[in-house]
């Protein structure tokens, strides 16, 4: 009987062994772990330049099997803006390989996209902002619901970027301190303008040179709540401020990209002051880093009249994204990975958007900028401006208004037309780029 026994549990443990075999195995989610999405092979990125697709190459490692691709377009006349625009417009029908997986905006345009459908959560893809980044760079990515839609890798404080050789011959010195001293508010800024003329140099290179330090002051946006034009106080100011260095011949009729500013930062150059941010070191003043024809060296910033910041790029997630963990990991390589921060500092003359490595090269006797400046600290100046940028009275249209603006006035102050025809086509060209929007004369 024990033996008989013995073998019938033999027999079931066999038969239930050989059940449990033919059982599906539990899935994760059936043991309490959420199964992760299969990430896609193709990532897409929409860009207007190759300025971050320079840095990504260098210092992020792309996934095994992973192939990234570019798309970038010109921004200049909202082109990049409209090729972005149409490929959103396919993004629920288009093939996970052909969909947009993260985007490039700058600061006059982003909120359009911010707002949108087209940009999701940075919680969807398990990123969360840190504590070291830049507090209007979490606000310029978020919604009006309160949801962060991506990132920014650099912050943009801006400075007065001065020929130090000019300074000395105008002001007597060229020592930083003093030079801010002697320039610390429009006033004198328009002073030393004048000094500058009677020793043959210019002022600024550009009719546009001071737009962004009056534009980023203005206290209210370009368009109010009834899609009404309003110029700010700031705005006026510059036109004013502009027409006059004109007519005294303090600066050139050049546009800011243009090639007969850009000249003017080589060695044989005669203007004294250039102003932008670290980003401005690379992407404008490669005359003045020509090893034969500029002038390394001769170079320092300072506040001067006004603090401000000028651009940023940020980077935005795709709404339908199948590379949401790539996306994380991009996002954290460039705001988070502290060597990464490091390197954009001392290899690429980025200003960080992460506080605790700007303080470290701001606090370091040590460190100074030699790749255009003579050894200033630079981080140390940009450091005590970034406490200044606030995020505020922006708008969507912001990009193209500034631009037309300007290209309007330009004619004016070349002397092509009068100053009420300028304004005139100013408004002609928001209504015909905006059609939403009330302009005083048509």
């Amino acid at each position: 009987m024990k033996k008989l026994i013995a073998i019938v549990l033999c027999v079931l443990m066999m038969v239930s062994a050989v059940a449990c075999a033919s059982k599906p195995a539990a899935t994760e989610s059936q043991t309490g772990t959420e199964t992760k999405a299969a990430q896609g092979k193709v990532f897409n990125i929409y860009a207007w330049n190759e300025e971050f697709k320079g840095f990504f190459e260098k210092y992020y490692k792309v996934p095994e099997g992973v192939t990234v691709n570019w798309i970038i377009n010109p921004s200049d006349g909202g082109v990049y803006q409209q090729k972005l625009d149409e490929a959103l417009l396919n993004q629920a029908t288009a093939a996970d390989d052909d969909k947009v997986d993260m985007f490039l905006a700058e600061a006059d345009y982003i909120g359009k996209y911010v707002n949108s459908d087209y940009t999701m959560g940075i919680d969807k893809i398990g990123y969360k902002n840190a504590d070291t980044m830049y507090e209007y760079t979490i606000k310029a990515a978020t919604d009006d619901k309160g949801v962060c839609k991506g990132v920014s890798f650099q912050c943009c404080p801006a400075a007065v970027i001065y020929r130090k050789s000019i300074a000395k011959d105008v002001l007597g010195t060229d020592v930083p301190a003093e030079v801010q001293a002697a320039i610390d508010t429009w006033d004198k800024f328009d002073a030393v303008a004048a000094k500058a003329k009677e020793k043959g140099y210019y002022m600024t290179a550009s009719f546009a040179e001071t737009f962004r330090t009056f534009s980023n002051n203005c206290t209210m946006p370009w368009v109010d709540a009834n899609n009404n034009i309003q110029f700010d106080p700031m705005i006026t100011a510059w036109i004013d401020q502009t027409d006059k260095y004109i007519q005294n011949g303090y600066t050139l009729t050049a546009g800011v990209w243009d090639q007969e500013k850009t000249n003017e930062m080589f060695k044989t150059g005669k203007t004294m002051c250039f102003f932008g941010p670290a980003w401005y070191y690379n992407f404008c003043m490669t005359n003045a880093m020509d090893p034969e024809n500029g002038c390394v060296g001769d170079w320092s910033i300072v506040k001067g009249p006004q603090a401000y910041f000028w651009g940023g790029t940020w980077l935005l997630a795709a709404t339908g994204s199948d590379n949401t963990e790539m996306l994380k990991d991009i996002f954290e390589t460039f705001t988070i990975n502290e060597e990464v921060c490091e390197n954009l500092v001392k290899n690429e003359n980025q200003y960080p958007n992460n506080t605790k490595i700007a303080e470290k090269f701001a606090n370091d006797p040590t460190y100074g900028n030699t790749a255009i400046l003579d050894g200033q600290n630079d981080i140390a100046v940009f450091a005590e401006l970034a406490k200044d940028i606030k995020w505020e009275n922006h708008t969507n249209y912001d990009q193209l208004l500034n631009e037309g603006l300007q290209n309007k006035l330009q004619e004016y102050f070349k002397g092509n037309v009068d100053k009420d025809t300028a304004m005139k086509n100013f408004y002609n060209y928001v209504k015909e780029t905006y059609a939403n929007l009330n302009v005083p004369q048509a």
